[in-house]
């Protein structure tokens, strides 16, 4: 026999060697986790004790409750403001930091040369000039409370350096090492509002993809694909101009057909059907506006919002109940901050009790309720952009006949690790030069009324009402502090950018609805596509007078519905815009509200979440049936099967939903996208929902047939879409449609704005979160949005919800999308996402009372002392 192999004792050297080495290893590895851990605590906030600030007159007290709201009382308005800039820095400066920099088109300073190209859009747009110019027209009293927040703010970074601030300076420093915030200003909280504006800036992406478009379709082709709003379909917000607040679609029915000649084939604009030189300008324009709500976190061609209001005599308690859940694109942390503003005895001189959902960067509450009065806003859409094509002479361009100079300035741009960059902007008197300069382009384009556009050098400029100073940004406190009707109309007057839908209600009983902004009225056409800029004949001759805006007071149907659908009818004597939201959301809400009007149910708060978590998704309900009718093998009418009991309802763990979701997309990619030019393919949404449920009237409309795919009808298409549907169906979710599930393929991950989407997978583990499965869908009332040129997975989302019960505001609840924290840690990072996946809200503390139950922690700041 041989002899036994060497066996390894407890006491042999290799197991000492070992035991050393696994000690070291663990050793080092606790260290980094230690330190690991301190470096991503060390900056949570300070929440109980007490803080000497400098600047403060009297004691502030901030108490929060179990998921981290503050309620912050003071004696003073200055120090009521000047604490919530110290809180807000708290829980989110670097956030506020960041937003800073895309505002001032710096964030080439932060992260290098690979932001030069939005920085230098947003300079060309100058954000940042806008609102330092808004901060010196400001009244004293509101520029004095923009001062006392950024005291705020600043003395909680004369404290605090580096990763004390928040976990992403610790990770920015290893790309960037060295940075240091600069202090922050009154003009840092309102150039926010102009980030704001250009996500809301209403229908520019309209005038964009009809001038793509163009390079290969008819006008009456353009017609199809950009309808009118379906006036005899859906709702109005109001009854003005021929308009309907009541009315709703049949159920289970296709949107009533509308005139093939939409505004686009009218419009006396820039048009003919080879305007292949006007779209690569605006395709230019296209490219680099889509990058900048990119980074913002809210970008979205399906952006919308839910508001209603109803009135005492249809609610439980015999007051007013008001909800809302504006639509964004998600990001972590969320876009809103919740906090109370409470003065200790409410007087003329610290007039604020008032709490919602405030941004972080600026003083105020944007959206809640006060003691008096509660209010919702949803985007009005007005058509405030217009986009003009300049003829270039020279160094200078043409206008009424004579060669105009260029208003000119020099924007250097600091680059982290690189030499600065210097960029000249052009402006015309019509607004920046956003194409990038001269294009040595023939446009062989048909102006109605000007004739043939001679060959030469163009370039596109803007004309945007958020680039000349308004006052929204003092808006915000008329708006807190108001407390009747009359005081809401002040604020909405001043709310000039961007212009919302506003509904109100109060304690007393009433309800209504302003529509606020500035407002253009053009000298001619209706600013759906590129207008000519080298004649005085275009161009806008004023603003429309805020008393001729669409409002109402307390309607005899006792509730208003706003869901971006239009404000008004079609022969309204202004002309607002020509692009609403096509009223799929708003007619779905109208049909609850009547449903249960009724029946005789009075309406709780309970039922005004119900309807906000509606999945109801009309689109199905008017193509399914022509679907099961639709000529299928075996396989496919497997998957088809799923529809016959369907609801039509887009449930998380509807494997119908989930079937008819992949068939809408390709549905769209085969029928449309494979038609039309890039830039220009079909998201899905509100608009293509319009567009199909018109064109599947006609079974042999050219849109259905495609020699290459071997299909010349409706039918065929239905046919061929849905065999596609069903293997994608396969390949993401297996052979076994029973185990299908819309949750599965219909996630959220939460992404954080600056690092979530750098590309390296631990950075992006720090800070986002997800994946979540969730129902709902795009122009749906629970608008879960997606888009359908790229998958399944959600991008954008209601951004917060709340429901404000008139009778006792602290029988009101709202829900953020993740938390108030914005350190990635933090208990309260994400800690309201499971709720709100589930559409599910939180109980929101009002009074002194209420907010003394609910109270978790209390932290008290006192003015700092000066030794004698």
């Amino acid at each position: 026999m041989g002899t036994d192999a060497p066996r390894l004792t407890r006491r042999h050297p290799f197991w000492r060697f070992l035991g050393v080495l696994l000690a070291i290893v663990v050793t080092l590895a606790l260290i980094v986790a230690v330190l690991g851990f301190w470096t991503v605590t060390r900056s949570f906030p300070q929440t109980t004790g007490t803080l000497a600030i400098p600047g403060l007159k009297s004691a502030v007290e901030v108490r929060r409750d179990d998921a981290g709201v503050p309620q912050i009382t003071a004696s003073s308005a200055h120090d009521l403001f000047l604490a919530e800039g110290y809180v807000h820095a708290q829980d989110r400066f670097w956030e506020m930091d960041f937003r800073r920099h895309v505002t001032a088109g710096r964030l080439s300073e932060l992260f290098g040369k690979s932001q030069l190209g939005t920085d230098e859009f947003i300079r060309t747009l100058g954000w940042r000039r806008v609102a330092e110019q808004e901060v010196k027209r400001m009244d004293a009293t509101s520029l004095s409370y923009y001062t006392a927040y950024a005291d705020g703010v600043n003395a909680y970074l004369k404290g605090h350096k580096g990763a004390d601030i928040s976990l992403e300076y610790a990770v920015l420093g290893l790309q960037t090492p060295g940075y240091t915030p600069e202090k922050w200003t009154p003009a840092d909280s309102v150039a926010w509002l102009k980030a704001m504006a250009w996500d809301l800036r209403s229908n520019l992406e309209d005038e964009l993809d009809r001038a793509v478009l163009a390079t290969t379709l008819s006008s009456a082709q353009i017609a199809q694909l950009h309808p009118a709003y379906p006036y005899d379909a859906h709702p109005t917000i109001t009854d003005a101009g021929g308009g309907d607040a009541g009315r709703v679609a049949p159920s289970a029915a296709p949107a009533a057909a509308t005139s093939a000649s939409s505004s686009s084939a009218n419009n006396a604009g820039v048009q003919g059907d080879e305007a292949h030189d006007v779209a690569s300008l605006a395709s230019s324009v296209q490219a680099s506006a889509a990058e900048v709500p990119a980074l913002l976190g809210i970008n979205s061609d399906d952006i919308g919002s839910n508001s209603w209001v109803v009135a005492g005599s249809h609610t439980a308690t015999g007051k007013p109940l008001l909800s809302n859940d504006p639509h964004l694109g998600p990001a972590a942390p969320s876009i809103w901050y919740q906090v109370g503003l409470h003065c200790e005895k409410v007087t003329a001189t610290c007039p604020f009790d008032v709490a919602g959902f405030s941004f972080s960067g600026l003083p105020g509450v944007v959206i809640g309720h006060n003691d008096h009065i509660a209010w919702g806003f949803t985007n009005l859409g007005p058509d405030v952009t217009d986009l003009y094509l300049e003829k270039l002479n020279g160094t200078g361009y043409e206008y009424d006949g004579k060669v105009l100079p260029f208003t000119t300035r020099k924007e250097t741009i600091k680059v982290a690790g690189g030499r600065p960059v210097t960029m000249t902007v052009r402006s015309t008197l019509h607004g920046p030069v956003v194409s990038g300069g001269a294009y040595d382009t023939v446009v062989k384009s048909h102006v109605k009324s000007s004739g043939d556009i001679p060959g030469g050098k163009y370039a596109l400029s803007l004309q945007w009402t958020a680039l000349t100073p308004g006052t929204t940004a003092e808006s915000i406190f008329t708006l807190d502090r108001a407390t009747d009707w009359q005081g809401f109309r002040d604020a909405a007057r001043q709310f000039d950018v961007p212009a919302q839908n506003l509904i109100y209600a109060d304690t007393k009983g009433d309800i209504g609805y302003q529509a606020p902004g500035v407002i253009p009225i053009r000298k001619q056409g209706d600013g759906t596509t590129i207008t000519p800029g080298w004649t005085s004949a275009y161009g806008w001759n004023g603003f429309v007078p805020f008393d001729q805006l669409p409002s109402v007071y307390n309607p005899a149907s006792g509730y208003i519905v706003t869901a971006n659908n239009a404000a008004v009818g079609p022969s309204f004597p202004v002309d607002i815009t020509r692009d609403w939201d096509a009223g799929y959301r708003a007619d779905r809400i109208t049909h609850d509200l009547k449903k249960l009007i009724a029946s005789g149910t009075k309406i709780t708060s309970r039922d005004m979440s119900k309807i906000d978590a509606d999945t109801y998704d009309a689109n199905a309900a008017a193509l399914v049936p022509i679907l099961k009718k639709a000529p299928l093998d075996e396989g496919t009418r497997t998957a088809v099967d799923l529809l016959s009991h369907w609801n039509y309802h887009d449930d998380t763990d509807s494997a119908a939903a989930a079937y008819f979701n992949i068939f809408w997309r390709n549905l769209l990619h085969d029928a449309f996208a494979r038609k039309l030019p890039k830039g220009a393919v079909p998201v899905g949404g509100d608009r293509w929902f319009h567009v199909v449920g018109t064109l599947v009237k006609d079974g042999d409309s050219s849109w259905w047939s495609d020699e290459k795919l071997g299909v010349g009808s409706r039918d065929e298409m239905f046919a061929y879409a849905a065999d596609q549907a069903y293997h994608e169906a396969v390949r993401l979710m297996g052979p076994d449609t029973s185990q299908w599930r819309w949750g599965d393929i219909h996630t959220l991950e939460v992404t954080n704005q600056s690092f979530g989407a750098s590309g390296i997978a631990p950075i992006e583990w720090l800070f986002n979160r997800g994946p979540y499965e969730l129902g709902g869908g795009s122009s749906v009332v629970d608008a879960v949005g997606w888009d359908a040129s790229q998958g399944y997975q959600v991008n954008w989302v209601p951004s917060m919800r709340q429901v404000i019960d008139l009778n006792d505001f602290d029988d009101s609840t709202w829900i953020n999308l993740t938390g108030d924290s914005g350190h990635a840690f933090n208990p309260h990072y994400v800690d309201q996402t499971p709720l709100w996946q589930h559409n599910r809200t939180r109980a929101w503390p009002f009074t002194a009372d209420a907010v003394d139950k609910a109270t978790q922690d209390t932290l008290t700041l006192t003015p700092t002392t000066t030794a004698s």
